[in-house]
């Protein structure tokens, strides 16, 4: 059991949510990422990288953009199990992150940049890779620009999101109408199903 999943589980109870345990295991050659949208208290994306053996997760109000230079918020959130990456499914009401999620994309990511490696250069508050995902392809940073470990106060750190290069494909789409790639359904569809 990961240390590192610590405050993961202490915020659920897993009597009453779908949301995986981690009991470890995954991962693969290539590091994972996985973008979901969450319809809880307010409704935003989930983006999550692989880091070593746990999600290192942001939540994007507005999401990740296909378009060169737009900057998207990111609030950290806490670790998350690799088995995360294929939840979807209705959080009971009550619950810790109460709400509907849907898997809007996935893929794998390839690390551009920590000489120092990948964790080492995320802990300094930068980091570049390039996704290749069903829908997000290219490259992109995560640049810590409030609190954090080396910053100040963990509560007020806040990480910006941006795609760097490439042409725009499109933009941020909406939240209400986007798919599932894993199961083609909305947010809605998903809803009703339980």
């Amino acid at each position: 059991m990961s240390e590192r999943l610590k405050e993961y589980r202490g915020r659920r109870d897993f009597g009453r949510t779908g949301e995986p345990e981690g009991q470890g295991g995954g991962g693969g050659e290539e590091p994972r990422f996985v973008v979901q949208i969450h319809d809880a208290r307010t409704l935003h994306f989930d983006f999550r990288l692989q880091v070593g053996d746990v999600l290192k997760s942001w939540s994007v109000p507005k999401g990740p953009s296909a378009r060169p230079k737009d900057k998207r918020l990111a609030v950290p959130t806490e670790d998350h199990p690799l088995e995360y990456e294929e939840f979807e499914g209705v959080i009971p009401e009550g619950e810790y992150g109460g709400g509907t999620v849907i898997v809007w994309d996935r893929g794998t990511y390839e690390p551009l940049s920590g000489a120092d490696g990948f964790q080492e250069a995320l802990r300094r508050g930068h980091v570049s890779f390039r996704l290749h995902g069903e829908k997000l392809r290219g490259s992109y940073a995560l640049t810590r620009f409030r609190g954090g470990k080396d910053g100040g106060d963990d509560e007020d750190e806040a990480w910006l999101l941006v795609r760097s290069g490439g042409s725009a494909r499109r933009g941020t789409p909406d939240p209400r109408r986007a798919r599932s790639v894993r199961t083609g359904r909305t947010l809605a569809q998903v809803a009703a199903g339980g």
